[in-house]
Protein backbone atom coordinates (compact mmCIF):
# COMPACT_ATOMS: atom_id res chain seq x y z
CA UNK A 1 0.00 0.00 0.00
CA UNK A 2 1.29 3.50 -0.88
CA UNK A 3 2.14 6.07 1.74
CA UNK A 4 0.39 9.44 1.94
CA UNK A 5 2.20 12.32 0.23
CA UNK A 6 1.13 14.77 2.97
CA UNK A 7 3.55 14.99 5.90
CA UNK A 8 2.91 16.33 9.37
CA UNK A 9 4.77 19.61 8.73
CA UNK A 10 2.81 20.26 5.51
CA UNK A 11 -0.47 19.89 7.40
CA UNK A 12 0.71 22.29 10.13
CA UNK A 13 1.80 24.89 7.57
CA UNK A 14 -1.60 24.70 5.85
CA UNK A 15 -3.41 25.16 9.19
CA UNK A 16 -1.27 28.23 10.02
CA UNK A 17 -1.95 29.74 6.60
CA UNK A 18 -5.72 29.26 6.95
CA UNK A 19 -5.67 30.70 10.50
CA UNK A 20 -3.74 33.77 9.24
CA UNK A 21 -6.31 34.32 6.49
CA UNK A 22 -9.16 34.07 9.00
CA UNK A 23 -7.49 36.55 11.39
CA UNK A 24 -6.96 38.98 8.51
CA UNK A 25 -10.63 38.70 7.49
CA UNK A 26 -11.78 39.34 11.09
CA UNK A 27 -9.56 42.46 11.40
CA UNK A 28 -10.95 43.78 8.12
CA UNK A 29 -14.53 43.33 9.35
CA UNK A 30 -13.68 45.02 12.67
CA UNK A 31 -12.24 48.05 10.81
CA UNK A 32 -15.36 48.31 8.64
CA UNK A 33 -17.59 48.14 11.73
CA UNK A 34 -15.50 50.83 13.52
CA UNK A 35 -15.72 53.08 10.45
CA UNK A 36 -19.54 52.77 10.47
CA UNK A 37 -19.72 53.61 14.20
CA UNK A 38 -17.34 56.62 13.94
CA UNK A 39 -17.95 58.24 10.54
CA UNK A 40 -16.00 61.48 11.25
CA UNK A 41 -12.63 59.75 10.79
CA UNK A 42 -9.41 61.24 12.08
CA UNK A 43 -9.90 64.24 14.43
CA UNK A 44 -8.27 67.55 13.47
CA UNK A 45 -5.75 69.48 15.54
CA UNK A 46 -5.68 73.26 15.27
CA UNK A 47 -3.09 75.83 16.33
CA UNK A 48 -4.45 78.74 18.36
CA UNK A 49 -3.09 82.31 18.30
CA UNK A 50 -0.59 81.46 21.08
CA UNK A 51 0.87 78.55 19.06
CA UNK A 52 -0.69 75.76 21.17
CA UNK A 53 -2.45 72.71 19.71
CA UNK A 54 -6.21 72.66 20.41
CA UNK A 55 -9.17 70.64 19.15
CA UNK A 56 -11.37 73.66 18.34
CA UNK A 57 -10.82 75.94 15.33
CA UNK A 58 -9.14 79.30 16.13
CA UNK A 59 -11.20 82.45 16.53
CA UNK A 60 -10.97 84.48 13.28
CA UNK A 61 -11.28 87.79 15.18
CA UNK A 62 -7.85 87.17 16.81
CA UNK A 63 -6.15 86.74 13.42
CA UNK A 64 -3.18 89.07 12.86
CA UNK A 65 -2.32 90.37 9.38
CA UNK A 66 1.42 90.11 8.53
CA UNK A 67 3.00 91.50 5.36
CA UNK A 68 5.41 89.18 3.56
CA UNK A 69 7.96 92.00 3.27
CA UNK A 70 8.13 92.30 7.08
CA UNK A 71 9.35 88.70 7.49
CA UNK A 72 13.14 88.54 7.75
CA UNK A 73 14.81 85.25 6.92
CA UNK A 74 18.26 84.90 8.45
CA UNK A 75 20.16 87.37 10.55
CA UNK A 76 18.68 90.89 10.54
CA UNK A 77 20.97 93.61 9.22
CA UNK A 78 22.57 95.83 11.85
CA UNK A 79 21.64 99.49 11.84
CA UNK A 80 24.00 102.34 12.69
CA UNK A 81 22.58 102.72 16.24
CA UNK A 82 22.95 99.00 16.97
CA UNK A 83 26.70 98.95 16.36
CA UNK A 84 28.62 98.10 19.50
CA UNK A 85 32.09 99.54 19.66
CA UNK A 86 34.73 97.06 20.68
CA UNK A 87 38.49 97.30 20.50
CA UNK A 88 40.04 94.35 18.67
CA UNK A 89 43.37 94.95 20.45
CA UNK A 90 43.41 93.33 23.89
CA UNK A 91 45.90 93.43 26.73
CA UNK A 92 47.14 90.52 28.76
CA UNK A 93 49.99 88.79 30.55
CA UNK A 94 52.12 85.93 29.23
CA UNK A 95 51.53 83.00 31.60
CA UNK A 96 53.77 80.51 29.77
CA UNK A 97 56.04 80.65 26.75
CA UNK A 98 58.54 78.02 25.55
CA UNK A 99 60.97 79.49 23.00
CA UNK A 100 62.39 76.07 22.06
CA UNK A 101 58.94 74.73 21.13
CA UNK A 102 57.65 78.07 19.82
CA UNK A 103 54.32 78.39 21.62
CA UNK A 104 52.79 79.72 24.81
CA UNK A 105 49.68 81.05 26.51
CA UNK A 106 48.45 84.56 27.26
CA UNK A 107 45.88 85.39 29.96
CA UNK A 108 43.52 88.21 28.95
CA UNK A 109 43.38 90.97 31.58
CA UNK A 110 39.66 91.72 30.94
CA UNK A 111 38.05 88.28 31.21
CA UNK A 112 40.95 86.09 32.51
CA UNK A 113 40.62 83.75 29.49
CA UNK A 114 43.71 81.82 28.43
CA UNK A 115 44.60 82.05 24.73
CA UNK A 116 47.15 80.01 22.78
CA UNK A 117 49.85 81.86 20.87
CA UNK A 118 52.44 80.61 18.39
CA UNK A 119 55.81 82.08 17.49
CA UNK A 120 54.46 82.81 13.98
CA UNK A 121 51.93 85.25 15.54
CA UNK A 122 54.53 87.28 17.44
CA UNK A 123 55.75 90.74 16.45
CA UNK A 124 58.14 91.19 19.41
CA UNK A 125 60.12 88.63 21.40
CA UNK A 126 58.19 87.72 24.57
CA UNK A 127 58.92 85.89 27.81
CA UNK A 128 56.89 84.76 30.80
CA UNK A 129 55.21 87.49 32.91
CA UNK A 130 55.51 90.09 30.11
CA UNK A 131 52.56 92.44 29.58
CA UNK A 132 51.49 92.32 25.95
CA UNK A 133 48.82 93.55 23.55
CA UNK A 134 47.32 91.10 21.08
CA UNK A 135 44.41 90.40 18.75
CA UNK A 136 42.24 87.28 18.62
CA UNK A 137 41.82 85.03 15.62
CA UNK A 138 39.81 81.82 15.20
CA UNK A 139 42.10 78.78 15.19
CA UNK A 140 41.55 75.06 14.77
CA UNK A 141 40.88 74.45 18.48
CA UNK A 142 39.54 77.85 19.54
CA UNK A 143 40.70 81.44 19.67
CA UNK A 144 44.41 82.18 19.19
CA UNK A 145 46.37 85.30 20.13
CA UNK A 146 48.04 86.87 17.08
CA UNK A 147 49.97 90.09 16.37
CA UNK A 148 51.43 89.95 19.90
CA UNK A 149 53.48 93.05 20.93
CA UNK A 150 55.18 94.02 24.15
CA UNK A 151 53.56 96.92 26.01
Amino acid sequence: MARSQQTYSKGEKEKKRLKKQEDKRKKKEARKLAAKENPQGIPFAYVDHHGNLVDTPPDPSLKVKVDAEDIILGIPKKEEGDREEFDPVRKGKVSFFDTSKGFGFIIDSENNEKYFTHVSGLIDEIAENDTVSFELEKGMKGMNAVRVKLV
